[in-house]
């Protein structure tokens, strides 16, 4: 059994299905063959049956005949009952026969059970002299007229072929055979049809499929006709191939942004560590002020650098990766520590603080980072002397600067990454930190946006983070 399930789940999709549905029609044309056999056969026996019983040529006057030819008193031959086989049965002799077609058959002890009038009539099943099987009928008779005088109490016994049932019977098994066996094979033609007509979208999702893992082609579409489950899994295989390409095509953007990205400062890199290189080999000193410059910009170069990897390690994550634990922290003490950052890089503007307490869940350090993110940009953009006001409040943390703001045709692409306004250029940054920015703060539930400050001066950076006022009892 083992063997044969294994065999079968080897063999094609299709023919699986084409023999399932076979099989399927064959058990039930199989069920209704034997049904309507069954009931044939007990609707024949029935009429036999009936027939044994009602046969009213059987009468007292041929029985009376039958006797008379039996003892010798009649002149001629014994009358004939035509298709039945009589016999008449007496307790104290030998039964009295009728000629027929059938011949003779033998008398049982239920026959003289009913002859003796212990039963009132009886159907049972015999084996003639020919060896043909016979139904046969015995019911009591009494005579107007003197009998025999050796005769106390009759009993008629009526008898049919059963080859009047069987042969029908057997006409009608073997036509059941012949249309079932039709019927089986034109169930399993259809079935196969059938899968091959279902499954041609598999195949063409298979084909397709196949053409992707050869050329790596996503830009392969499958035609979607319909709302059953292939056209559903044909429109799921569609949406597979193009967030693939998206992916691909993001992958590659980002690959090529990262290295126009790491170009500029190793390029800034290499010339000024050339330039040392090339003193020490020449001998000529480079001017102590100049060799601290090239020193400076070899070390600001290096920061930079090192700033843009820990960026890309950071967006190297998928969007869809889980954050790091999940914990309540107080964003007005993460908030205070950024602006202790952000005055050390910017001493000479002013930074002023009005911050409310507000606690959420998120990642400490993702958050931490995501403010220091965005106060970086405040000072990066304010002029000299310039004020940035930052303000919590019932969990809306905003910063706003007084730097030359961001043209309206440019809010839309500041969280890009790599992303950077053509004014900013020639700033330090490598554009993904507002993209980094958006993502942490969305991962912890919340929504960020940037918009022109009122009066036309600056820009403001609002944060919205769910949370509460008051720490949850578990702090």
């Amino acid at each position: 059994m083992t063997g044969l399930l294994h065999r079968f789940r080897t063999l094609p999709l299709r023919s699986r299905l084409a023999l399932l549905v076979a099989t399927a029609v064959a058990v039930a044309v199989a069920a209704v063959a034997a049904s309507c056999w069954f009931v044939t056969r007990e609707q024949l026996e029935h009429q036999l049956d009936e027939s044994l019983k009602n046969s009213t040529a059987i009468d007292k006057e041929y029985v009376q005949n039958l006797l008379n030819a039996c003892a010798g008193k009649a002149v001629g031959q014994r009358p004939s009952p035509g298709s039945f086989s009589v016999q008449i049965i007496a307790t104290t002799g030998e039964p009295c026969a009728a000629p027929s077609r059938t011949g003779a058959f033998p008398t049982t002890d239920a026959d003289l059970a009913v002859a003796g009038g212990d039963l009132d009539d009886l159907l049972h099943t015999v084996t003639g002299t020919d060896g043909k099987k016979l139904r046969v009928y015995t019911r009591p008779i009494q005579l107007t007229g003197p009998g025999p005088a050796s005769v106390d109490t009759l009993a008629v016994s009526v008898a049919r072929p059963m080859s009047e049932v069987d042969d029908p019977l057997s006409t009608l098994a073997w036509m059941l055979l012949f249309v079932s066996g039709i019927g089986v094979l034109g169930a399993g033609a259809a079935g196969l049809w059938i899968a091959r007509t279902g499954l041609r979208p598999v195949d063409e999702l298979a084909d397709a499929v196949e053409h992707v893992a050869r050329t790596e082609d996503l830009t392969v579409r499958i035609p979607v006709e319909g709302e059953d489950e292939i056209a559903r899994l044909s429109r799921s295989f569609n949406s597979m191939t193009s967030s693939l390409a998206t992916s691909r095509d993001r992958q590659s953007q980002l690959i090529a942004d990262a290295g126009h990205e790491l170009r500029t400062p190793l390029t800034s890199l290499r010339t000024n560590i050339e330039l040392l290189a090339r003193s020490d080999e020449t001998g000529r000193a480079i001017p102590p002020d100049d060799r601290k410059a090239l020193m400076a910009s070899v070390k600001a170069q290096m920061t930079e650098l090192a700033a843009l990897i820990g960026d890309l390690q950071e967006l190297s994550r998928p969007d869809a990766a889980e954050p790091g634990p999940l914990q309540v922290v107080a964003l007005h003490d993460i908030t205070r520590t950024a602006l202790q950052r952000a005055r050390l890089r910017g001493p000479e503007l002013t930074i002023t603080a009005e911050l409310a307490p507000w606690y959420v869940r998120a990642e400490p350090a993702a958050l931490e980072r995501a403010v220091v993110n965005v106060l970086d940009n405040a000072v990066k953009f304010s002029p000299s002397g310039g004020t940035i006001e930052v303000v919590l409040h019932r969990g809306e943390l905003t910063v706003r600067d007084h730097g030359p703001g961001i043209p309206a045709e440019e809010l839309p692409h500041v969280f890009e990454r790599f992303w950077r306004s053509p004014s900013a250029r020639q700033l330090p940054g490598s554009g993904l930190g507002l993209s980094i920015v958006a993502r942490t703060v969305q991962q912890a539930g919340g929504e960020i946006a940037l918009r022109p400050a009122s009066g036309g001066e600056g820009t403001v950076a609002s944060i919205r983070l769910p949370g509460a006022p008051q720490p949850p009892p578990e702090l």
